[in-house]
């Protein structure tokens, strides 16, 4: 009998699962391609995996116009299958899955890259995933000060994670930065971020589109879940290497990061862009459903 799983999955859990499956061997580049099928309202989206004992798909819809209706404008479930047999097991909601396994990522690639007394973040963004980028940051590093930028509801996002509202040139004293929207075009000037600092961009899974410039991505180290992922789906990498900023051959695996096996500039910033993958739902969705049912990981 399937099992509906309402049980949310705990960040530090996630966080811990992905670093471990990324060191055990995991490879992000045996994922398969995300399916998208535009649709007249949005787009469709369908990201299967397998994993060890487990294997699972997520079904996933955007919308873009759902918020001025009052509706989530990405919604979905996640169907989780065991490995060996492919018999559905549980069924766990889509969107906590996606809000949590992308900032669990992100906060693996940042306690990896960023400099262990990281404490002064801006994060662009009031959504689910800009809160759940505050939560995981603050769960692999000491951060103390918040700058939140925002175009709506910046006030009382701010308020609710004890930070204060901020401007774009604030990334320039900043430590990390988490850029979680839906934009475009970039969110601020890539030439003021701080040496040594580290940016997160998760907002988009289109080539087209991008949250970072090319200036930052021209000067920077920058770490993609997987290559050929990236260069399709990653606009703030495909535009950058389309501008001449960027080569192909500079990008880092985050497993060979998290492995210790690449060699990370000391020099310039760190950029790691995210385009959330189906390895990341498994993982996840799998130590969430073994926690639930009392058993080891």
């Amino acid at each position: 009998m399937i099992e509906v799983l309402d049980a949310r999955p705990s960040m530090t859990s996630a966080i811990a699962a992905l670093r471990s499956a990324l060191a055990d061997g995991l490879d992000p580049a045996a994922d398969p391609a995300r399916a998208v099928v535009p649709v007249p309202s949005g787009q469709f989206l369908l990201m299967p995996a397998f994993w060890g004992d487990y294997a699972g798909v997520k079904v996933a819809t955007v919308a873009p116009d759902n918020p001025a209706r009052g509706r989530p404008r990405i919604q979905g479930e996640y169907l989780l299958l065991d490995g060996p047999t492919l018999t559905p097991l549980a069924v766990l909601d889509g969107v906590a899955l996606t809000s949590i396994r992308t900032a669990a990522v992100s906060a693996v690639a940042v306690d990896a890259l960023a400099p262990a007394d990281a404490s002064r973040l801006v994060v662009f963004g009031t959504g689910p995933q800009a809160a759940s980028h505050v939560e995981a940051l603050r769960a692999v590093r000491p951060v103390e000060e918040v700058v939140v930028v925002g175009r709506s509801s910046a006030e009382s996002f701010a308020a609710a994670c004890g930070g204060r509202v901020g401007t774009p040139a604030d990334v320039a004293s900043a430590d990390l930065v988490a850029c979680c929207t839906t934009a475009s075009s970039p969110l601020f000037d890539g030439s003021l971020v701080a040496d040594g600092a580290v940016v997160v961009a998760v907002g988009s899974h289109e080539p087209h589109v991008r949250e970072v410039d090319s200036a930052l991505a021209g000067r920077s180290a920058v770490v993609v879940e997987a290559v050929a992922t990236a260069l399709r789906e990653a606009g703030d990498v495909a535009l950058a290497v389309s501008d001449g900023a960027l080569a192909p051959d500079a990008l880092l695996p985050l497993a060979d990061v998290v492995r210790g096996s690449a060699s990370v500039p000391r020099s310039g910033p760190r950029l790691f862009k995210s385009v959330g993958m189906a390895w990341e739902d498994l993982v996840v969705a799998a130590t969430t459903y073994q926690a639930a049912r009392g058993e080891p990981r």
